[in-house]
């Protein structure tokens, strides 16, 4: 009986000593209140993490582990904080060594389907043909109609993305009525039912320009479409239900004839509650002397805004569809927010683009995307709002929150 009281005793120290407590303090140096504010902690020092918990004033919140680099261990943990302005909050994180990621109410989505070619019964937005990721080889004949909507999408309850499987790799844009996630039941193509209980749909024609800032190359004089490459891959790095990941990897990409070929990944993060996405681009060597480039397409007729250091953004009015009958023409603002540091010259606009000449400082830059539709009931409705919002959104990026872990 003692053997079995002194057996028990040790499992449960065993088990108390493998929960590991942080306490993370999250400051808002500013003098507005924010809401969402993405605080990320990385697992290295932490051992192999298999669930969390994460709690402000006795009150659980939800939280996110991801596996980056899909080696099955969480290298991530993340969680949002809402702050009042100058004001500081203390977290407790709980880090277990066994069990599974806590359940919490989805914020964002995304998905990759593959086009349906046997059921014919299914409608346009009921494919179910779900995969996680998909490679092409350089020479396939045509990527773009491998997968149902072109592309990975993903959204929060504020936008909704796709990215085409092609050389292009722009970002097309999915406009909301309402707050809240729609991807999943529109996938792209809203129906006229849909459309009547309030449904977003597809608010921008891209064809062979930036779309909302994609990532391109550069020949001295325009931009260059991300070809000849050996693979393009498109994948799901994490579902959420906080942040959802997306990347695409190019390899043996030329972006330069005159230079070596390189490996390029581009990893779009998009957080809940957030109309903006963040942009990372990875390179497998030094690209220094390499010069790429990026923008917002220059939506017809429309209106421009730069701030001359990075903050370059349209308002504008076009049809998303060359079929002007089944379409009406949808309102935009479109904005892409660049460090100064990566920026060579910023380009005169042109019949398709605002453009900026760009070049990265080693093997890796970052940026902003944003945009929102005039349809939405919760965003903005003229060029005047939708500029304001983004010089406040502008000096929030520049004043990150203040995180220290103990």
């Amino acid at each position: 009986m003692k053997k079995a009281i002194l057996s028990l005793l040790l499992l449960t120290a065993t088990a108390a000593s493998a929960n590991q407590h942080i306490t993370v303090s999250v400051k808002n140096k500013m003098n507005t209140p924010r809401t969402d504010v993405p605080v990320i902690i990385s697992l290295s020092q932490y051992g192999d993490i298999r669930s969390a918990m994460v709690e402000v004033n006795g009150t659980e919140i939800p939280c996110q582990l991801d596996d980056l680099d899909k080696d099955e261990t969480f290298d991530e943990l993340c969680f949002l904080a809402d702050l009042d302005k100058k004001e500081k909050k203390q977290y407790t994180v709980t880090l277990f060594e066994s069990g599974e990621p806590r359940p919490y109410p989805a914020r964002v989505y995304a998905e990759m389907v593959m086009a349906n070619t046997k059921d014919k019964k299914l409608k346009k937005h009921q494919q179910n043909n779900y995969i996680e990721s998909i490679t092409a080889r350089g020479d396939a004949a045509y990527t773009y109609n491998l997968q149902h909507h072109h592309g990975v999408d993903f959204e929060s309850e504020l936008n909704g993305i796709r990215i085409y499987f092609d050389a292009r790799q722009t970002l097309d844009l999915y406009g909301k009525f309402n707050k809240r996630l729609e991807l999943k039941d529109t996938q792209f193509y809203t129906s006229d039912e849909q459309k009547q209980q309030g449904y977003g749909d597809d608010v921008l024609w891209v064809g062979q320009t930036f779309g909302l800032g994609a990532f391109r190359g550069w020949d001295g004089k325009q931009p260059t479409h991300v070809e000849p490459v050996a693979t393009r891959t498109q994948r799901i790095i994490s579902y959420g239900p906080l942040r959802t990941i997306v990347e695409i990897v190019d390899k043996g990409w030329q972006p330069d004839t005159t230079k070596s070929r390189i490996n390029m990944t581009l990893r779009y993060t998009q957080y809940a509650g957030h109309r903006d996405t963040d942009v990372d681009v990875f390179f497998n060597k030094d690209v220094s002397d390499y010069r790429f480039s990026t923008g917002i397409i220059n939506v017809k007729g429309s209106e421009e805004f730069s701030d001359k250091h990075g903050l370059r953004a349209c308002w504008g009015t076009d049809y998303p569809s060359t079929d002007t009958l089944k379409w009406k023409p949808e309102t935009v603002g479109l904005a892409v927010l660049l460090a100064e540091k990566n920026i060579v010259s910023e380009e005169a606009a042109n019949k398709d683009n605002y453009a900026y000449v760009l070049k990265v400082d080693g093997k890796h830059m970052a940026y902003k995307v944003n945009y929102t539709s005039a349809n939405e009931n919760f965003g903005y409705h003229s060029a005047c709002e939708w500029f304001e919002y983004l010089k406040a959104w502008k000096r929030e990026t520049e004043n990150p929150v203040v995180v220290e872990i103990k």
